[in-house]
């Protein structure tokens, strides 16, 4: 599993000496597993460079861990978990054709003056929900949804929100979808280039002080930081680039 998990980490073929020094063996101790993996498909060499990567038995194991993982039920988990903490209505978005779309939503503890329907579409310009998409998904994907708007901000106001929030972690809008509001919304991240999921938390304006806003974003972040790694992301380390280079406040309610 070591020399595995140092191969994934390397995100591409690596030689001998690199796997070496990513999982801190001797080059003669690992060469041994290499030739154990590769027998079995786990792992093959390249003809032609002599460079290692996962082997066809690796691949279709992937695949079917893929096949078996319901993301969305998985990241439902620890919603309950995040309600009861911190009191506050909590919900799942994914990304839909026209935008961030509701997938399940707990009440909390406070009265919202909102009723909210599963399969509904959420504003991207104006809930935190779609701020968290507008920073994290290509342009590709949020453009044709931007340019939808009637009165869409300008490239340098959207370019401002999409800054802050990959800045912070997190969005936080107020009154942008209902009046009296407020939202906090951070990203889930899936694996390999899958769209992330998006969580969050909307509470009465009156209670979202700035100390219980700080209070309730540590905890979503902690939250949809387990999520993620529950459901197979593995960010870079801190100052590290992957090989090959493959590494990564208005007003709504959500």
């Amino acid at each position: 599993m070591t020399v595995l998990l140092a191969l994934e980490e390397y995100a591409g073929p690596a030689s001998l000496t690199q796997l070496a020094a990513m999982s801190g063996m001797q080059p003669s101790k690992i060469h041994r597993y290499l030739v154990s993996l590769s027998r079995i498909g786990l792992v093959s060499q390249s003809p032609s460079s002599g460079l290692y990567d996962f082997g066809p038995a690796m691949r279709r194991l992937g695949a079917e861990a893929l096949r078996r993982m319901d993301e969305v039920g998985l990241a439902s988990e620890y919603l309950p978990g995040l309600r009861d903490r911190t009191k506050h209505a909590v919900n799942l978005a994914v990304w839909g054709d026209h935008g961030p779309v509701v997938v399940r939503w707990d009440y909390g503890s406070y009265a919202l003056p909102i009723t909210v329907r599963i399969g509904a579409t959420l504003p991207l310009l104006t809930s935190s929900v779609g701020w968290v998409y507008l920073a994290h998904l290509p342009a590709t994907l949020t453009d044709p949804v931007v340019k939808a708007q009637p009165m869409a901000p300008s490239a340098e106001e959207i370019g401002r929100i999409k800054d802050e929030v990959r800045r912070d972690g997190f969005a936080v809008t107020s009154g942008g979808v209902i009046p009296g509001v407020t939202s906090v919304a951070a990203p889930v991240f899936t694996t390999g280039e899958a769209l992330p999921l998006v969580v969050a938390l909307a509470l009465p304006a009156q209670h979202a002080t700035p100390q219980v806003l700080r209070d309730i974003s540590a905890d979503l972040l902690d939250t949809t930081g387990a999520m993620s790694a529950e459901i197979g992301h593995q960010p870079a380390p801190p100052g590290r680039t992957r090989a090959g280079g493959r590494v990564r406040r208005s007003a709504t309610s959500a």
